[in-house]
């Protein structure tokens, strides 16, 4: 991760915009951010954290961010560009603020809003640009914390190192120790975990104990169902025995019963077959005696069914001269309907001769059809007349409303006359501007690719100056590198003698002259130089001499590009290019805003001619309709009068033609109705004589004298059916009473002695209590059976199911037990977090002590201690300092205030490093070190910039907070924080400025 640029309006105690090109600050690798207490030094630390995470950071949370100084119509607005994963992003900030509303007084709240955008080669046009990549809060916040890696916490304590809280740190106790790291490491799935293992734990105990309450509730019930006791001396693993022993009991005695059971049942069926015999033969005997009592009262009522008899068959024969008396009532009402039509016919007709008199005194029918027939011509010429009148009503309408289209599209074209000459002077001052905008986009764009050029030029410039220095340095050291070698090399020739000596012994032969005796062998020099010597210095010479070789490669390819970009820009400043540039796009914002205009004043151009041709259009049709209607007018005036003579005459006295047709109509239907009526009474009369004949005709045939005989031997169809029903009945009746007394088996039951049931049901009862009895003896036995059976089935299947719960529970336990660090085998009683933790505290102190003995004159380490607290308290996150002048470790709470900053400082680095790679191994190529430094000494100081200078190696940039005086003599790169009444204000600086 890596800060370019950090741009503040409104912020904290900035009350205008201010700008950090952190580009410029870090070119050298370290940079001082200074200033008076209070002027906002840490605020813009606050603005990197809340420009990543939409928050402050921890301890500045509740601080208000909108500047009390600022103008109320700016709003508070953080943006910042950062390299995060490779990618170059700008994020911009604004929190939920206050703002004047634009219309009225007061003010109104403004949303927050966050716009999250990335550098990209081709921004859509083919040039490179910021392209939108986010608007959303919880998007572009997911996307940040992918990139970064680190929660907010984490990000205040590695990146933005706050040396206050580190010195706590140090003085802490285990479990405020344990709350930082947890925070920072991430551990809550440990302890998640320890708390899922103890509620593991819960849920296998009540299991095993809900194991044990069954099976003292299976034996309860397997005492209470075989009715024996659990013996008191037993154990619950003897519970299956005892059981399989209860079982073989129950079987025998349930084998017993069921013996019992069929004895009993053979003799309640023989008293039940008894039982049977009886009833029935007194049911035998029962129904002779009513068939021969039924058959003495059928006897006695003969006569009175003879009489019966005799009034159907009257009543059968006088159905068939019903039918003829219902035909002549039928035919007498008929005629009485039609002689009463007649009458009502006839009277109608009268009235309507009365209102409308008959074209002739004798006219008929077809007399008044014709007259009515030729009063259709003069019908059709009176709707004819209607509809010239709604004719004219019509024609008129149309042409006032073509009037009305006329005066307005003749006052359109007045009015579209005289502008038009305004627009064509618009069009030519447009097109002018126009075909400027088009010549200044090549301009633009050279200018454009000139300032790019000058920044390319004058960045070049810079870190052409920096390889000089390295190159110049490197030189020197392939040169010592190369005259060292070179010196060991004639030290090692001029002891080569001595070498060679050293090789010799007595009896063998010289390797240079032969000879076997060695009288005066060569010493050796005080400081001999090997081949190993040699051969070491001419690799750091290779070494050497290959980065001066790399180092003048990369200042040559710089030198290209500064020539490159030279050429296209010149030696013009940037500044001068940035400001032709601006000048440039000015105007050319303007020509493209008159190249806008004359689109619009185009369009408009267009719009007003077709509306010309339109007006002239309608203009043209209304006076054509205009004429249209006018002699339309005429010829149907002239055609309504003509009708009127004709209609006049037809209609006479009526109010008009249909009137009198519609009378003619209804007089020429009360005739033809009066006819009518004539002809129906006549038939009805005629129907009624024929129908007095059949009568008479069908009583004599049914042996009747006069058709009244016949109808008073009627009966209603219900009574006669009732009648016959009844007689039908009393001779079904006979017959039943006659079949009975002839059965075989009533006729022997009569004969034999009368039957006693009560007897035999009282034998019956005696034998069910009996079988009763022993059923349910036999049921209880085998109820028994059974209970057990399923009980033993239910200890069996708990002992199966227990066991492995039981041996889970074990297991679970210690587990839970271990992580918790309750257990006997966890030695020095730490939690699982806590071990976790302790190894990452480990991980720390290394990772610190490292710095840390640079820092303090390589007296000081750090060391991770797991030794338990005072009175047997768990521990494992203690931290002690290693004095190695005195060779003792003591508390780090013991530390003076400088080494307690040594410790600190060396705490927070070697953190960031461990929590980096927790992360990832996201690299920060950008750090913070707010304040501690004014509790060092000169030399401590010393000390501790060296080490701040390591940081810088990889192309990492260190900042560092603080107002000590000796730091702006130190540190080049400097930005002041210039605190005034009106706000602070930010502003570069150097060492000489003061």
């Amino acid at each position: 991760m890596r800060l370019h640029r950090l741009t503040v309006t409104a912020f904290g105690p900035f009350a205008a915009r201010e700008e950090v090109d952190f580009d410029a600050l870090s070119a050298g690798g370290l940079f001082l951010l200074r200033g008076a207490t209070g002027a906002g030094k840490s605020s813009l630390l606050d603005a990197v954290c809340y420009a990543l995470y939409g928050e402050l950071p921890g301890t500045r949370r509740a601080n208000r961010m909108r500047s009390d100084h600022a103008d109320p119509a700016v709003l508070t607005e953080v943006r910042l560009e950062v390299t995060l994963g490779g990618r170059r992003l700008e994020i911009t900030r604004l929190p939920e603020q206050p703002r004047p509303k634009k219309r009225g007084a007061g003010f109104t709240t403004e949303k927050p809003q966050t716009l999250l955008r990335e550098w990209s080669a081709d921004a859509g046009d083919g040039a490179p640009g910021w392209r939108a990549a986010s608007r959303s809060h919880q998007e572009t916040g997911e996307e940040l914390l992918r990139l970064v890696g680190m929660s907010r916490d984490q990000f205040c304590q590695v990146v933005l190192l706050p040396q206050g809280d580190f010195a706590r740190f140090l003085r802490a106790d285990a479990g405020q120790r344990a709350e930082l790291l947890g925070k920072l490491f991430d551990t809550e799935r440990f302890r998640l975990l320890e708390g899922w293992l103890g509620e593991r734990r819960r849920e296998q105990e009540a299991a095993v104990q809900a194991d044990q309450h069954r099976l003292r509730e299976l034996i309860s019930r397997t005492e209470q169902a075989a009715g024996a006791g659990w013996p008191a001396d037993a154990a619950p693993e003897q519970a299956l025995g005892w059981a399989a022993v209860l079982r073989a009991d129950a079987a025998e005695a349930g084998t017993v019963r069921a013996a019992a059971l069929a004895a009993a049942e053979q003799r309640h069926a023989a008293a039940q077959q008894a039982l049977t015999e009886a009833q029935e033969l007194a049911h035998r005997q029962a129904e002779h005696a009513a068939a021969a009592e039924r058959c003495a009262r059928l006897t006695a009522e003969q006569p009175r069914e003879a009489a019966e008899h005799e009034r159907l068959t009257l009543a059968q024969a006088s159905l068939t001269v019903a039918s003829a008396h219902r035909q002549h009532a039928q035919a007498a009402a008929a005629r009485q309907a039609a002689d009463e039509a007649e009458q009502a016919a006839r009277a109608r007709l009268a009235r309507l001769t009365a209102r409308t008199p008959l074209p002739a005194p004798d006219a008929d029918e077809a007399a008044v059809r014709a007259a009515l027939g030729r009063l259709e011509a003069a019908a059709a010429d009176e709707r004819r007349a209607t509809a010239l009148a709604a004719e004219e009503r019509r024609e008129a309408a149309e042409r006032r409303q073509a009037e009305e289209i006329a005066d307005e599209a003749d006052r359109w074209l007045a009015e579209h006359q005289a502008a038009d000459a305004e627009h064509r002077q618009d069009e030519e001052r447009l097109r002018a501007a126009a075909l400027r905008a088009e010549q200044l986009t090549a301009q633009r764009a050279e200018a454009e690719q000139q300032h790019r050029a000058g920044q390319r030029r004058d960045a070049v410039r810079e870190r052409i100056g920096l390889f000089e220095q390295d190159l110049s340095r490197l030189r020197q050291d392939a040169l010592d590198a190369r005259e060292h070698t070179l010196d060991l090399r004639a030290r090692r020739l001029d002891g080569m003698a001595a070498e060679l000596a050293a090789g010799l012994a007595p009896g063998e032969p010289c390797l240079v002259c032969g000879a076997a005796e060695h009288p005066a062998p060569a010493a050796s020099a005080a400081d001999p130089v090997s081949a190993d010597d040699e051969r070491s210095a001419a690799t750091a010479q290779l070494l050497a001499e290959s980065l001066h070789t790399r180092a003048e490669q990369a200042l040559t390819e710089l030198r290209v590009q500064e020539a490159a970009a030279t050429a296209s820009a010149g030696e013009q400043p940037v500044a001068e290019l940035a400001a032709h540039l601006a000048e440039l796009v000015g105007q050319h914002r303007a020509a493209l805003h008159a190249g806008e205009q004359l689109t619009v004043l185009l369009q408009q151009r267009e719009q007003d001619e077709r509306r010309l041709r339109q007006h002239t259009d309608q203009l043209h049709e209304a006076r054509e309709r205009i004429a249209s209607c006018s002699a339309a007018l005429e010829r149907l005036a002239a055609e309504r009068a003509e009708l009127a003579g004709r209609i006049a005459e037809a209609k006479g006295d009526a109010p008009s033609v249909a009137a009198r047709a519609t009378a003619l109509a209804a007089l020429a239907d009360a005739l033809a109705a009066t006819a009518q009526a004539a002809r129906t009474a006549e038939q009805a009369a005629a129907h009624q004589r024929e129908a007095a004949a059949e009568l008479a005709r069908t009583a004599t045939a049914a042996g009747f004298a006069a058709p009244e005989q016949a109808v008073a031997a009627a009966l209603p169809p219900e009574e006669l059916a009732e009648l016959r029903r009844r007689l039908e009945q009393r001779a079904a009746e006979h017959r039943a009473v006659e079949q009975t007394l002839a059965r075989p088996d009533l006729v022997a039951a009569a004969a034999a002695p009368p039957a006693d049931p009560s007897a035999a049901r009282s034998a019956l009862a005696a034998a069910t209590d009996a079988l009763r009895a022993a059923s349910a003896a036999e049921h209880t036995a085998r109820e028994r059976v059974a209970a057990l059976r399923s009980l033993g089935a239910g200890l069996a299947a708990l002992a199966r199911e227990a066991a492995p719960r039981l041996a889970a529970f074990g297991e679970i336990s210690r587990l839970a037990q271990l992580t918790g660090g309750t257990s006997g085998d966890n030695r020095l009683k730490m939690r699982l977090e806590s071990y976790v933790l302790a190894a990452r505290l480990e991980q720390v102190a290394a990772a610190a002590s490292a710095r840390l003995l640079r820092m303090s004159g390589g007296r000081y380490t750090l060391v991770h201690s797991d030794e338990r607290g005072p009175g047997g308290r768990r521990s494992g996150l203690s931290l002690l300092v290693v004095d190695s002048w005195t060779g003792t470790e003591r508390d780090t709470a013991t530390l003076s205030g400088g080494e307690s900053f040594f410790a600190s400082l060396a705490l927070a680095l070697g953190l960031a490093d461990v929590v980096t790679d927790e992360a990832g191994g996201m690299p920060l190529d950008t750090l913070f070190i707010d304040e501690g430094f004014g509790t060092l000494d000169e030399q401590a100081l010393e000390e501790v910039m060296d080490v701040l200078d390591g940081l810088r190696e990889r192309d990492r940039a260190v900042g560092i907070v603080s107002h000590v005086p000796d730091l702006r003599q130190r540190i080049p790169a400097q930005l002041l924080v210039h605190k005034t009444r009106h706000g602070s204000t930010l502003r570069p600086t150097t060492p000489e400025a003061g």
